[in-house]
């Protein structure tokens, strides 16, 4: 039996989206998790993981608790000695990377989004770039979820031994299955994700303003970081939008929707994009990579300069257009696509074929 060790900077995303993997890993191997919070920790134990509590500073750059994390996963690779190392997410990539690199033991790294990093300049970037090609350069396979942070790392020479491109990291079909579209009632535009700027809230607001009308509602479901629970207090209650609040399955919620709105600056992959037209519900969704990949312009959804709230406004007003046979039938479409290109079990065997060549 092998020991898997895998590092990560949350067991919500662990657990939602990668349970499926765990799930084959643990069919025949030892699986530890180092992770930072309780959230889904419970979870992951009655599965038969191991918890290992490792604090992340999610948010920002500090060399001393950097410096600490790194010192923590030298630490974690000397006393579990595993006989692979899976990384998730932008400082257990780095970080994770780098002590295995040093320790020499095989790793496997998944760029699960890149954000703003490199689109930054200077020493800022230099400094960047510098820690990816120390984090990546001896992994076993670079797993990619979208084509422009493929690019990204080929333009600054971030390579390690082997790279993969897969569809994020797929959606479950079975536990996001169809929901017949709801032809009666209003249409529901419903802004799935974090509420903050870099989501695209401010322009989601401007569009529910001025496209305020009886027959259309702007829901507005995901957890809302404290800058911004004032203004949206302040639009509930001028009936401008509705808050669903945050939930841990969002699945009955997308069911309710008419169409879902993913206004990011940045994604790796979108989860709420590829859930949501699982669901069968149309997207609208920023022209980005991490987004485009998953809809399909016209056909599947609309899609949006992000950041433009006019673009937007035009974009859902194409859905508003739409009878409610043609929005169904966009829903339906959505769907094909997921269980053509994004079911997950075809992420989890390209994962299972890079890992068998190891262990």
């Amino acid at each position: 039996m092998s020991t898997i060790l895998i590092l990560t900077n949350s067991s919500g995303g662990l657990y939602d989206f990668r349970n499926e993997l765990l799930v084959r890993l643990l069919e025949n191997n030892r699986v530890i998790i180092s992770l930072p919070d309780e959230t889904k920790v419970k979870e992951l134990k009655e599965e038969g993981c191991e918890i290992i509590t490792t604090p992340i500073n999610r948010r920002g750059v500090s060399p001393a608790e950097d410096g600490k994390l790194f010192l923590a996963y030298m630490g974690l690779l000397r006393t579990i000695k595993p006989d692979l190392v899976i990384t998730y997410t932008i400082k257990p990539n780095i970080y994770g990377g780098f002590a295995c690199r040093l320790l020499r033991i095989p790793y496997i790294t998944t760029i699960t989004g890149l954000g703003g990093a490199f689109d930054r300049k200077g020493l800022f970037l230099k400094m960047i770039v510098t820690m990816y090609r120390l984090g990546m350069k001896k992994a076993e396979c670079v797993f990619f979820q979208n084509t422009e942070n493929r690019n990204i790392f080929a333009n600054y020479r971030i390579r390690g031994k082997k790279e993969r491109l897969v569809n994020g990291s797929g959606v479950n079909l079975a536990r996001h299955s169809f929901e017949e579209y709801l032809a009666e009632g209003k249409t529901v535009f419903l802004f799935v994700g974090r509420v903050m700027k870099e989501r695209g809230i401010l322009e989601y607001l401007e569009a529910a303003v001025r496209l305020h009308r009886e027959d259309a509602e702007f829901a507005i479901l995901g957890y809302c970081d404290e800058d911004y629970q004032d203004i949206l207090n302040e639009y509930e209650e001028k009936g401008i939008i509705s808050q669903w609040g945050f939930h841990t399955e969002v699945h009955p919620f997308l069911a309710k929707a008419s169409a879902i709105v993913v206004a990011s600056f940045h994604e790796g992959m979108s989860n709420a994009l590829i859930e949501a037209a699982a669901t069968g519900r149309a997207v609208i969704a920023s022209d980005i990579s991490g987004c485009r990949e998953a809809f399909e312009e016209g056909v599947t959804g609309f899609g949006f300069t992000p950041g433009d709230a006019g673009d937007l406004i035009r974009a859902m007003e194409k859905f508003l257009e739409l009878s409610p046979a043609e929005k169904a039938a966009m829903g339906k479409a959505a769907r094909r696509k997921m269980e053509q290109e994004f079911d997950r079990n075809i992420v989890i065997n390209s994962y299972m074929e890079e890992i068998n060549q190891i262990l």
